[in-house]
């Protein structure tokens, strides 16, 4: 079983690394990689595609590396691998993001990534610290996780849902923020899970073990 993070060279993956590595021995789940090859994500058995930083930057970074996106695309569209996408990476899954200019996403989720504007001054952006999980709808990878568990969150843009029967949580920030999104074998997390204490660590455990 190998597992694949994909780095593109949009943020640093350390703590991410760190937390799949643990989980994936405390599960059985084989082997964490982090990488940059596009036939190594292509062999992988489960991807995630973790992005730090402004959409259209994420969006071209992981475009232009060699193979690495088609590879990705391939892998989950058509060979059905379990993929999670983090921040960022949850975000590129949306149709399109508007940070700086419309840039198009993967299209898998069908949302649009839009600044978060609350209409009340005390909420500021980003939106960055813990929050609670509001559960829209269950999943595999919530297993153990209910209402009221905490996510850590460090965002400026948020998902604006077009299929609610894609928003699996949201939390509450001045408005429904969207915080996780998925169908088939996509799951997206807008928080950090690696830094989500133990509940994160469940919600990395129970991908490495999902089978869709």
């Amino acid at each position: 079983m190998l597992t694949a993070i994909i780095d593109y060279e949009s943020g640093n993956l350390h703590s991410a690394d760190k937390a799949f590595r643990k989980m994936a021995r405390e599960v059985g789940a084989g082997t964490v990689i982090v990488t940059s090859d596009a036939d190594s994500v292509a062999r992988a058995d489960r991807i995630v595609l973790p992005g730090d930083g402004a959409y259209p930057a994420c969006a071209a970074a992981l475009r232009t590396k060699s193979g690495l996106y088609e590879a990705m695309v391939e892998a989950v569209e058509k060979r059905g691998r379990p993929f999670l996408g983090i921040c960022v990476g949850m975000q590129l899954m949306a149709r399109k993001g508007h940070e700086y200019e419309e840039t198009d996403g993967l299209g898998w989720i069908d949302g649009e990534v839009m600044h978060i504007a609350p209409k009340d001054p005390a909420y500021k952006v980003p939106h960055m610290g813990w929050n609670d999980l509001i559960l829209d709808m269950p999943h595999p990878v919530l297993e153990g996780v209910t209402t009221g568990d905490h996510a850590y969150f460090v965002h400026s843009y948020q998902m604006r849902m077009a299929d609610l029967t894609q928003r699996i949580a949201h939390v509450d920030y001045d408005e429904e923020t969207t915080a996780i999104v998925g169908r088939d074998n996509m799951l997206g997390l807008q928080f950090h899970p690696e830094k989500s204490a133990d509940i994160g660590l469940r919600m990395i455990a129970n991908f490495l073990k999902w089978t869709p």
